[in-house]
C-alpha cells in the first residue's frame, strides 16, 4: 500500500444463531454461510439507502467537478443507473484457514498506516519510502513525496474522534458479553479455559532474557524483523555512515 486512502469494513460473523430467547442453537444450512447474489443485491440497497439518507441531512459534499450533483435532480439522476447493474460481492472459504483471516486483519486493526522500516529516508522536505506493488507481481517499489503530502495521505488512516476501530455486537458486546458468551459455550458444549495462576503470574514476571543487562529493567517487545528486513536496514545504515 503507497499510503493511499482505502476506505473499506470488514465484519466477522459465526455459523448458526442462538434461539430467540438463547435456549438453544439453530445450526446453519450447508453447505454455504451467506448466499452471494442476495448479500450483493443487499449490500446495494443498503449502500444506495445510506448515500441518499447522507445527501438529505447535507452530509455529502461534492468538490470540482462534482459540483452539478448537489442539485437534487441530478443527484438522483447520478444513483438511478447503479440498480441496473449488478455489485460485485464476493465470499469465499479462506485458503488459510480463519487463523490466516484473523491474521490478515490484525495488520490493520493494530496498524497505522504505514511502518517504520518501510521508510528509507527523511531529507530536503522529502519523505522516501517502500511499497509494494500487486500489479506487478507484488514488487518492491520506491516512491518519494514532499513531507506535507505524505502527512496528508498519512492522516487519512488516523481515526476520527470518538470512531471506535473494533465494534462487537451481538453476542459479544460489551453490554451482554459476559453472560451471554458462556452461555454459547455451553449451547455449543464448549467450556471456556479457565486461567491458571501458574499463567497470569508467568505474564507478570519477565523471563530472565528479556532484563536489560544494564538496568536491570524487564524490556518490551516493540517490533519483530524478519531476516530480509535486517538486511535491507544494515544495507540503509551503511550509506547513512558519514565517511568525511
Amino acid at each position: 500500500m503507497a499510503v493511499r486512502p482505502l476506505p473499506g469494513a470488514v465484519g466477522r460473523g459465526v455459523q448458526g444463531s442462538k434461539s430467540a430467547f438463547f435456549t438453544h442453537t439453530i445450526p446453519r444450512r450447508p453447505p454455504f454461510f451467506l448466499p452471494v447474489k442476495v448479500l450483493s443485491r443487499v449490500f446495494r440497497g443498503k449502500f444506495v439507502a445510506g448515500l441518499k439518507e447522507a445527501f438529505g441531512q447535507g452530509k455529502l459534499v461534492f468538490p470540482g467537478s462534482l459540483q452539478p450533483l448537489a442539485q437534487e435532480r441530478a443527484f438522483y439522476a447520478f444513483l438511478r443507473p447503479l440498480f441496473r447493474k449488478d455489485w460485485v460481492v464476493y465470499a469465499k472459504r479462506p485458503f488459510g484457514g480463519p487463523e490466516h483471516v484473523l491474521q490478515y486483519l490484525a495488520r490493520y486493526t493494530h496498524r497505522v498506516a504505514i511502518s517504520n522500516h518501510r521508510i528509507l529516508s527523511v531529507a530536503d522536505g522529502k519523505v522516501t519510502f517502500r511499497w509494494k506493488d500487486y500489479a506487478h507481481g507484488s514488487k518492491q517499489r520506491k516512491m518519494t513525496l514532499d513531507a506535507d503530502e505524505f502527512l496528508r495521505r498519512f492522516m487519512l488512516h488516523v481515526l476520527p474522534r470518538r470512531f471506535v476501530r473494533i465494534r462487537f455486537s451481538g453476542f459479544l458486546a460489551n453490554r451482554r458479553r459476559k453472560q451471554l458468551l458462556p452461555l454459547c459455550q455451553q449451547l455449543l458444549g464448549d467450556s471456556p479455559q479457565p486461567r491458571s495462576e501458574k499463567t497470569e503470574s508467568s505474564q507478570t514476571k519477565p523471563a530472565p532474557g528479556w532484563l536489560c543487562p544494564r538496568c536491570g529493567s524487564p524490556m518490551m517487545l516493540i517490533e519483530k524483523l524478519t531476516a530480509q528486513q535486517i538486511r535491507r536496514r544494515s544495507v540503509d545504515r551503511k550509506h547513512l555512515v558519514d565517511s568525511s
